[in-house]
């Protein structure tokens, strides 16, 4: 099976790509991929790393907010979609696999235009500009829970799958990961604010560490983001928080396998690909939904936790170091409460993901 993907901008939308590749592959010995991307996300890193070819196309979302600003945005769109035919022509894959992010839009379309099977994935509960503007030129709109096909104009394409979860995470053993990362028996808190980092998050963080540094209780791992990493270098030294064994600091969780496998608490925002992550490995969190995503989709992710009671759901206006510290400290220090939240989470997950859209994929292929 010849497959192109098309995902970009964060992690939530080129993971999942990467993940249904690698399936694929394991799969079909036949298989061969190219993604699609721009030069401004992180699929720049993630799919080379990932070990598959990808080519770039230029295109950048519209302003919501000032619409003079999308000129430009719609003669990109249209030369995206010309550049995205010739890159299908040149390829002819069997089908097209579309993860969101505005590089999937041009994708949708110029294959639509040569008739070749396509599907798009919608992570979130409320779908996205792309994901509603991609719904004609589709084959199937695969969506990751059951309340999103109502809010899809043609629901007779819609498979509700659920979201990919990585296999490296679904393998991945508590035991060894603790033992890989050079863990002891106490708890360790795993932070982080979605890939590109999250300005409120690493700004409390100085003021839960500042704390817990002269504790040595836990071991805690923060992940800012690579273009806050610098920042909070900074602010560690100006508020004397040493790195070390406790208290470990990173642009980007690239072992994120390892960590969420080795955890006992996340602390995170709420992406849909990340709640995924954390209900199938049975993890107890405390999540910090962004205020600045459409519809306020991660606080209804989260909030999905939360009412399963596998998650402690802090919404950012209310977060402050003194909140998070005492959140952190309750939940680590009570066990009991920990392995009912992980058994809560794992009773929500869905993993069965990968083994459908391949089916879809073989389903439409075949047409």
């Amino acid at each position: 099976m010849r497959v192109l993907f098309a995902g970009g901008g964060t992690a939530g939308h080129i993971n999942p790509a990467i993940s249904v590749a690698n399936y694929i592959k394991e799969k079909d010995d036949n298989f061969e991929a190219l993604f699609i991307g721009t030069r401004h996300g992180l699929e720049t890193k993630l799919v080379p790393k990932a070990g598959y070819k990808i080519q770039y196309i230029d295109v950048v979302g519209f302003n919501r907010k000032k619409l003079y600003k999308n000129v430009s945005a719609v003669y990109k769109l249209m030369r995206a979609r010309a550049d995205s035919k010739k890159i299908l022509k040149e390829f002819k894959p069997d089908v097209v696999v579309c993860t969101g992010g505005y590089v999937s839009g041009p994708v949708c379309m110029a294959a639509g235009k040569l008739g070749i099977p396509c599907v798009i994935h919608e992570q979130n509960v409320y779908p996205g500009l792309t994901v509603r503007g991609s719904e004609k030129y589709v084959s199937r709109v695969l969506v990751s829970f059951d309340e999103t096909v109502k809010h899809m104009k043609s629901a007779d394409k819609c498979v509700v799958t659920g979201n990919p979860i990585r296999g490296e995470l679904l393998r991945a053993d508590r035991r060894q990961a603790r033992a890989s990362l050079e863990l002891g028996d106490e708890p360790f808190v795993l932070v982080f604010g979605g890939s590109l980092g999250a300005d409120k998050i690493n700004n409390v963080m100085i003021g839960v560490l500042k704390r817990l540094q002269k504790e040595r209780g836990f071991t805690v791992l923060f992940g800012t983001g690579e273009r806050n990493f610098a920042a909070v270098q900074r602010r560690f030294k100006n508020n004397n928080i040493e790195v070390d064994d406790n208290i470990r600091l990173v642009p980007y969780i690239d072992n994120m396998a390892q960590a969420m496998a080795a955890c006992d608490l996340v602390v995170s925002r709420a992406g849909a690909i990340t709640v995924s992550e954390i209900a199938a490995l049975g993890k107890p969190s405390v999540l910090i939904p962004s205020p600045n995503v459409v519809r306020n989709h991660q606080e209804q992710n989260a909030r999905e936790l939360e009412r399963g009671g596998a998650s402690v759901v802090i919404t950012e206006d209310m977060l402050t170091s003194d909140k998070l510290y005492r959140e952190i400290k309750r939940l680590v220090n009570d066990e009991e409460l920990l392995d009912k939240m992980s058994l809560c989470a794992r009773n929500m997950a869905k993993t069965d993901a990968l083994d459908m859209i391949y089916g879809v994929l073989r389903e439409i292929t075949k047409d």
